[in-house]
């Protein structure tokens, strides 16, 4: 995106006092946990934006024509809200598909929350309400908010945050509630930073909703201090399965609170995928496992294969590893990326046992020397798309006009599965969102800022087509540092609206 209006190239306005405060405001409050709070009840007030909010173009491209896109069902997991409202890849499979449809792009608004914490990972009750954890360095919360005004609804102050091992970056840490899920009964069951894992339930009373805490899984036994847990998740049975920073993979009897574990000695950044044979798919800095349970619930490594690392931490990723959660595709398939240089997508056959290679493909993406990612694959039955992340080392890699290494790529497996094939490239620029589909419509949402020689921050929700690779529409959603995502997905909700977490809070962005 250009920052010129016909010919006339247009300079960046200064940054007034309130947008200085902003800044200042959000980094400090990141970093040392001075942030002010909105409280329940209050309506929502916008992520503040600086003058030069009127200078980008609103909105670009045209209205979509939707078209549907083929893919093998998800299994609806017996223990997790349905699929699309469950956790932040949207499914047990962490498939980053929806099978309804988010906006086409017809006269759309934009509303945000200035809550000066980070909404990463949202889902969505059986009342079609956001719960979201709200993630600062003071200390996350566990909130509700309207789904259509973004008024604050419920709060419950979480432990505060702590320093894990390898992991003093607030920015890049997901351990302590960066990963959470809904499950089948709206409660949210949250990892803690004081190595619990909380099981919290929705209350309504006179005042409206509350949350309550109803089950505390106490697992500072089994992690060590130091340490954080990354994410937890139930298998098919009710086994909820965890995994933490340095690499300890564990279950919690959901009846007794019995703890088994085993420790990896790999390190692990990223969430997980669990399906319904019982295999848990996790993918460490050193190798992609299937795990499976024990009959008195330790865990069991059914297969290993280590992949191509060039045991550097590029910047854009979080650790020196794959930066992708495991994506299930189909009953057959499990992908992840590489840090090898160029990356690859990696897909494995993912059963117990197979005749022949395990490894289906690896195929380059991105160029060599400027490719990385710290995104979970969007996958379908055979089709995957991976977004670049290169360059992105924290907010400030995208200030003042700033920007990563554009790309996204399809890559899909063939069909007599001899390998892979690159389909289309994308050069739109997304520095660290987590990209979704629709099913339903054949767009890819993803959330986009590309360089500007005036040094204007322009954020936009992106809608590509999944068939050709191309930019069908950009909805601007703010400028300026609030409005940075930070690794924070696109979300669609229930009721058709994408939301975006932000530094500043949380934004929606809708078709009127």
């Amino acid at each position: 995106m250009g920052a010129s209006v016909g010919n006339r190239r247009v300079l960046a306005a200064p940054r007034f006092s309130a947008w200085v405060a902003l800044a200042a405001v959000v980094t400090l409050a990141l970093a040392l946990g001075l942030a002010p709070r909105a409280f329940a009840g209050e309506p929502a007030q916008p992520i503040p934006e600086g003058p030069e909010a009127s200078t980008p173009p609103s909105f670009l491209g045209g209205k979509a024509s939707p078209k549907q896109v083929a893919a093998p069902a998800v299994p609806t997991h017996p223990f997790m809200a349905p699929n699309g409202r469950s956790n932040i890849h949207d499914d047990a499979y962490m498939t980053d598909t929806y099978t309804t449809s988010g906006p086409l792009g017809s006269n759309m608004e934009r509303r945000s929350t200035f809550l000066v914490s980070e909404c990463a990972s949202i889902v969505f009750d059986r009342a079609g309400r956001i719960v979201s954890i709200c993630v600062g360095v003071d200390g996350p919360r566990l909130v509700m908010l309207d789904p259509n005004t973004l008024e604050l609804l419920a709060a419950m102050p979480l432990p505060p945050r702590v320093v894990n091992t390898g992991s003093s970056n607030p920015f890049t840490d997901f351990s302590g509630g960066g990963y959470f899920y809904l499950d089948n009964q709206d409660h949210a069951v949250i990892p803690t930073t004081t190595r619990h894992i909380w099981v919290v339930g929705e209350t309504t009373g006179v005042s409206g909703p509350s949350f309550t805490i109803l089950r505390d899984y106490d697992l500072t036994g089994t992690v060590p201090a130091g340490d954080g847990i990354i994410s937890a998740l139930p298998d098919w049975s009710g086994r909820i399965w965890f995994v933490s920073g340095s690499g300890v993979v564990g279950t919690v009897d959901p009846v007794t609170g019995a703890v088994k574990s085993i420790a990896l000695g790999e390190k692990i950044g990223n969430s997980f995928a669990v399906d319904e044979t019982g295999g848990v798919y996790i993918v460490s800095d050193g190798a992609m496992y299937r795990f499976d349970s024990g009959a008195d619930g330790t865990p069991a490594v059914t297969w290993r294969q280590t992949y191509a690392n060039i045991g550097v931490k590029k910047p854009g990723q979080t650790e020196a590893g794959s930066g992708t959660t495991p994506t299930l595709m189909g009953k057959d398939f499990v992908s992840i990326t590489d840090n090898a240089d160029p990356m690859n997508v990696v897909v494995y056959r993912r059963a117990k046992v197979v005749t022949g290679s395990r490894l289906v493909c690896t195929q380059p993406v991105f160029q060599r020397g400027a490719g990385s990612t710290d995104n979970s694959l969007i996958g379908t039955g055979k089709s995957m798309v991976v977004e670049n992340n290169y360059g992105y080392t924290g907010p400030a890699a995208t200030e003042n006009g700033a920007s990563t290494t554009a790309g996204l790529e399809r890559v899909d497996i063939k069909d007599d599965l001899s390998g892979c094939r690159t389909v289309w490239h994308s050069n739109e620029t997304a520095p660290s969102v987590v990209p979704k589909l629709s099913l339903a419509n054949g767009l890819v949402y993803t959330y986009t800022k590309a360089p500007d020689s005036d040094g204007i921050d322009a954020w936009y929700l992106t809608a590509i087509d999944f068939r050709k690779g191309t930019t069908t529409y950009k909805k601007l959603a703010g400028t300026g540092l609030g409005f940075n995502n930070n690794y924070a997905p696109v979300s669609i909700g229930p009721n058709g609206n994408a939301y975006v977490g932000a530094l500043g809070g949380l934004v929606l962005l809708r078709d009127r």
